[in-house]
């Protein structure tokens, strides 16, 4: 049976937002989804920061006993509470580690969703001071009619100017992208 690469990506998809909405449940009951969501927060962190961390959750070779020791391990170390843990063992268990980053950003949307509020990535040349920061999210809680949660990230390749995502809309006011487009333009 042929399956397309499209129907695949969805059905996977859909299982980190079941992982992350089960996560989510789970966390509620305990009152503790400010507690999980810091923890998936450091752990996203950590497998950004660590190419040994990263290996692991995406090495199919390693048994599930070895993964799920290993990424206890992992929670130890960073402090991680115990839903967490137990969490990462199912994953383990299930052999979902490689999904961990997706199931990490999907549990960030289910929360602040849960708040009510929008999240927006935002990408500039140089890094924004906290004044700044808070102007912007006061413009994108105006245009949005919710609070809006900043996540600045730094790429100087966009020369200047910032890189708005919200959700599946792009803002993008790059010196790059403009020089882009004039560069089109001006070859008629």
């Amino acid at each position: 049976m042929e399956n397309s690469g499209g129907i695949t990506a969805s059905l996977s998809a859909s299982l980190q937002g079941r992982y992350a909405s089960a996560l989510f449940e789970l966390a509620s009951e305990s009152k503790a989804v400010a507690v999980v969501e810091s923890d998936l927060e450091k752990l996203g962190q950590a497998i950004l920061g660590s190419g040994d961390l990263a290996a692991l959750i995406r090495n199919p070779q390693i048994g599930r006993d070895a993964a799920a020791k290993a990424v206890d391990g992992v929670g130890g170390v960073l402090g991680l509470s115990g839903l967490t843990r137990k969490f990462l063992g199912v994953l383990a268990a299930n052999r979902r580690l490689t999904a961990l980053p997706d199931i990490v950003r999907a549990f960030s949307a289910i929360a602040s969703a849960a708040r009510g509020e929008v999240k927006a990535d935002v990408v500039s040349a140089h890094p924004l001071s906290d004044a700044q920061l808070k102007a912007l999210a006061a413009k994108l809680k105006a245009r949005e009619g919710k609070d809006v949660t900043v996540s600045a990230t730094v790429d100087p390749a966009i020369l200047g100017g910032l890189v708005v995502k919200i959700g599946s809309t792009q803002i993008d006011s790059s010196i790059r992208t403009r020089l882009n487009t004039l560069a089109q333009a001006m070859k008629g």
